[in-house]
């Protein structure tokens, strides 16, 4: 579509769940792609998610903002953050995550992920 696309969060293009620790909803959008979600309290890339990429880290690059709860996040290299409400941060491939506190962790993923929280 040339000019304008406008789509909504709440009907995505695809749900993809967070082994029950959350959900994201893709939306495909112009040549783009963005993912909204929430990651429970308790959800963790290397437990959760690594089951379902086969890989020992997160291989994809995110580049999300932040909308409330806190996730953090350890690089292979051993540097280390929290992302929380208001933040933007790029992430890199090799990493793992985990959501923080009692909070759902909520953002918007504007990296390339096509094949995240999906099975082979």
């Amino acid at each position: 579509m040339a000019g304008l696309e406008i789509k909504n969060a709440e009907q995505p293009d695809e749900r993809r769940s967070m082994s029950g620790k959350g959900e994201v909803q893709i939306v495909k959008i112009g040549d783009h792609s963005a993912m909204a979600g929430s990651w429970a309290p308790g959800w963790r890339w290397s437990e959760h998610m690594k089951p379902i990429a086969g890989t020992d880290s997160c291989e994809a690059t995110h580049l999300i903002y932040a909308i409330s709860g806190k996730m953090h996040v350890a690089m292979n290299d051993g540097s280390e953050g929290d992302i929380g409400p208001g933040d933007f941060a790029s992430i890199s491939p090799g990493h793992d995550a985990w959501v923080v506190g009692d909070e759902p962790f909520v953002g918007v993923d504007f990296g390339g992920y096509s094949q995240y929280a999906k099975g082979s």
